[in-house]
């Protein structure tokens, strides 16, 4: 059973995806009573011991001096972009602030232009034009249990800055893809983040609740696990037929939404969702159709 679960990438990454969502949405219903500062700051301590145990099992060599000044501000960037979306969580339907979310592929090759001087094709410029109209049709639905609040705009403010934030950390990992392994990386994402949070983790805020404890282990063994089963899914089957699977976090998010919070997505979320998620598609598959023009051979011919 275990054998042809791992045969499976297909599988294991809509599992992590699913379990992502689900992450998203028990920050929703926990972080308002135990305080988004003490949910992250005690994630990312878990996560951390997970990711250093895992590091030195594998024996993986002590990085040296400049990766560790690269991935310390990679890893205050990505804490930053936790931040940014657990808060929207806090003040968004969960299908709302995952749509939202979407748009961090389209913001990639702008980043991409200013750190590593990747020119932006006409298809990525109008893709992206396209995405942020499917953004602002997908978040013109406001719920009417938002009208009254103030919280709305600054929540829809955080998400879109979340996402660029994510779109950065996706850029910056790039430019370290072949210096690092993932598990160097992980171990970096968990524990920057633990480092610069530990004095709310000691109670420079005030002490948590210690009955939550045991939701912040589990948070951070789940964010671990994630990546882990991303990470099994990417050494088993090419790129380009996991990313269209990324896209089923909607669809997670609206059945977690409407089980559990009794939000249901009007049309222009799922309309919105759609635009952009075609936009994103085109984007990610543009180098693919100029290899096969210019290769005069299928895709489905090209190597990965």
């Amino acid at each position: 059973m275990r054998n042809w679960f791992l045969s499976a990438p297909l599988l294991i990454a809509i599992l992590a995806i699913a379990m992502g969502s689900g992450i998203d949405a028990l920050v929703k219903g926990i972080a308002p009573n135990a305080g988004l500062h003490h949910l992250l700051a005690w994630r990312f301590l878990f996560g951390s011991l997970i990711a250093l145990a895992i590091f030195r099992v594998q024996k993986r060599p002590m990085p040296t001096a400049s990766a560790i000044r690269f991935h310390t501000m990679r890893g205050l960037i990505q804490l930053s972009c936790a931040f940014l979306f657990f808060y929207s969580l806090m003040h968004l339907p969960l299908a709302e602030a995952t749509t939202i979310g979407f748009t961090a592929a389209l913001m990639v090759p702008a980043v991409a232009l200013v750190l590593l001087k990747e020119p932006i094709t006409r298809v990525a410029l109008v893709a992206t034009l396209i995405g942020f109209a499917g953004a602002a049709l997908a978040i013109s639905a406001t719920p009417p249990e938002a009208i009254e609040t103030t919280q709305r705009p600054i929540a829809l403010a955080a998400c879109f800055l979340a996402a660029f934030l994510y779109a950065l950390v996706l850029v910056m990992l790039r430019m370290r893809a072949t210096q690092e392994d993932a598990t160097t990386i992980a171990m970096f994402t968990n524990t920057v983040p633990a480092i610069a949070l530990l004095p709310i983790t000691f109670g420079a805020l005030g002490p948590p609740n210690w009955s939550d404890l045991p939701l912040f282990a589990m948070f951070g063994g789940l964010g671990f696990t994630v990546w882990y089963l991303m990470t099994l899914a990417y050494a088993r089957t090419s790129a380009q037929r996991l990313a269209p699977l990324e896209y089923t976090a909607l669809i997670w998010s609206g059945l977690f939404g409407a089980l559990f919070f009794s939000e249901v997505p009007g049309w222009q979320t799922w309309t919105g969702a759609l635009i952009i998620i075609a936009a994103c598609l085109l984007v990610a598959f543009e180098d693919r159709f100029a290899t096969r023009k210019a290769t005069h051979m299928p895709s489905s011919d090209l190597p990965d």
